[in-house]
Order: structure tokens, then sequence, then C-alpha cells
């Protein structure tokens, strides 16, 4: 019996109401394979779908086969613009491409240049990724994504620059306890510098509001509030997502430095930092960004009078972005 339920263009295979079924959807649109993905291969995937569209599938394609041509579409080819995502801005490529600044962004002993270096960095990266991943059906200025980026970076430089100076400053803490505080510093700098990137890059919606739909997918209005929930919830996931990627790895790192194999071959601290903070990377991704559906609902009483009143809906949904 196939695990594959019938096929549906431009659907999940996986259960979007479920937290588990969200983990599974994520964890294949980051599946890292699709990086390695032919010309040719993309072309027939393409074909096949279009064959599905049109109604002239060749004989013996199966579910399987259809799902897994849909995942590597999705994963290369915008679905707006129809171009081709560049490489270490896919979110296949997130967690390869991410994973060496995370591992610059956590190296002990850091000066306030490798520190700038890491955060811009770091920052930079994310921001390519949004803007090759960005909501293209309705033109948006360039500068706003400028801006967006230029806040991010400067939080993010601002933080951890200014989080180390009070760190070296702090006379009571032993050089032992300096040096393990200041490896937990990339985490606010991070946290705070997403926060900024969504509301910066976001702004607009809470002024303009954004489309809530009833069960039918008919758009009833125009919503502030549903705006302001779902940036909060965008907001939570970007805080949550660096945590286990800043926090796990400089804990475990803390341990297994004191193992003898460490102490005696310190060449060996490097990979096995890399390692570490690719697992958390790789676990922290699909977790942060299933925390919430990406169709949201909400009361109709929560929301403005005049949307509630528009519908005889009691639950309306938005799209509250990634």
């Amino acid at each position: 019996m196939s695990d594959y339920p019938p096929f549906q263009y431009g659907k999940s295979r996986f259960n979007q109401e479920t937290f588990r079924g969200r983990f599974r959807h994520f964890l294949d649109v980051i599946d890292p394979s699709t990086l390695f993905v032919s010309e040719k291969r993309l072309q027939d995937c393409i074909k096949l779908l279009d064959g599905f569209k049109q109604g002239t599938l060749p004989p013996g394609v199966t579910d399987a086969e259809l799902w897994e041509a849909q995942k590597i579409k999705q994963a290369i080819i915008h679905p707006d613009t129809g171009e081709k995502i560049l490489m270490p801005f896919r979110m296949s490529g997130f967690v390869p491409f991410g994973t060496p600044v995370v591992v610059g962004l956590l190296l002990p002993n850091q000066t306030t240049a490798s520190t700038i270096f890491w955060q811009w960095l770091n920052q930079s990266h994310n921001a390519c990724v949004n803007y090759s991943n960005r909501n293209a059906t309705k033109p948006a200025p360039f500068s706003k994504f400028f801006q967006g980026y230029v806040g991010a970076v400067t939080s993010a430089v601002s933080i951890a620059v200014g989080l180390n100076v009070l760190i070296q400053k702090a006379d009571r803490l032993s050089p032992t306890t300096k040096l393990l505080v200041q490896r937990f510093v990339p985490f606010p700098a991070v946290a705070s510098a997403n926060i900024c990137n969504v509301v910066l890059m976001r702004h607009t919606e809470l002024s303009d509001g954004i489309a809530v739909l009833d069960d039918s997918g008919k758009v009833v209005g125009t919503s502030k509030i549903a705006a302001r929930h779902a940036l909060l919830e965008t907001a939570l996931t970007r805080v949550v997502m660096p945590m286990p990627i800043m926090v796990l790895p400089p804990m475990v790192m803390a341990v297994l430095e004191k193992l003898p194999l460490l102490q005696r071959r310190r060449r060996l601290v490097l990979p096995v930092h890399s390692l570490v903070c690719l697992a958390a990377f790789g676990l922290a991704l699909p977790l942060a960004i299933s925390l919430f559906p990406q169709m949201s609902q909400i009361s109709a009483n929560q929301l403005e009078p005049e949307i509630a009143a528009a519908t005889d809906c009691q639950i309306l949904t938005y799209n509250k972005g990634l």
C-alpha cells in the first residue's frame, strides 16, 4: 500500500492542521537533496505537472511520482515569478549554506571586528533568502526589503557588540565565565534582529490590514487585527528559530570540549562544532516554522465589527506568511 495520498496540485501531502503534519511538510521543503537536481530532471518534473493540469498524463504515472515532481519544482522555481531561485537562497539551501555562518557566529574569543562581520553575513543571508522567497503576486518596492535589511543588520550588530563590551567590563566574572557567557551573545542579537526584520518589512500590513477569508475561500474583508496576529505569530517563530541554533551548540560544546579526545586533539573541535551546529540548525528550522499553520484561524467576533457583520462564518482564516 502506498504512503502517498491521491495527488493534489499545489497542496501538501501532509495534514497542515496538525503540528506533526506541518513538521513533515517543512522537512520536505528544506530537503537539501533537491539542490542536486539536474536541469533535465527539473524540466521533466515541470512537464509531468503540466500534463496533470491538462489531463494528458502518460499511462502508469503514480501519485508518488507526481508528489516528488511537485516537491522538486516548488523547491527550485518561484511560484509567482516562475524563475529559478539561486541555490544558496532556496529554503532547501538555508541549512547547508547557513550552517557555516552559524559556526562563525558561535566561535569563541570573538573580536569586535569578527562579531560585526558574522552578524552582517548572517543578516545578509537571511535577507537574500527572504527576498528570494517573497510573495511576488503584487509588486513591492525594493526599498521595503532594503529597509528591513538595514534595520536587521543594525540591531544585530549593535546588540552583539554592546553585550560583548558589557561582558568584557564585568570585572566580577572570571575569564572562564566570560568566555562561556560570550558564546550565548549571538542569540539575543539574532532574535532581536529577526523581529526587527519582520516588523520593518511588513509594517504596512499593520496600517493596511490583511485579507481574511471564509470557509469557501472568499475574501470577507481586510483586517488590521488579523495583521497584528499574523505579525505576532511570525515574530514568535523568528524568536524560537534561533533558540536551539544559538543556545544548544554552546551548551553541547562546553561539555564535549572537556572530553579527553578533544583535549588531546584540538583540531577536531571545529569539525565537531560544525556538526553540532548543523544538527541543531536542521532540527530548529522545521520545528520553528511548524509552530503555526500557514493559514491561521481567528474568531470573527475578535475582528473589526464590519467584518464580523459581513459573514455568517464564526471562524475566518488569514495567511500569516513565513
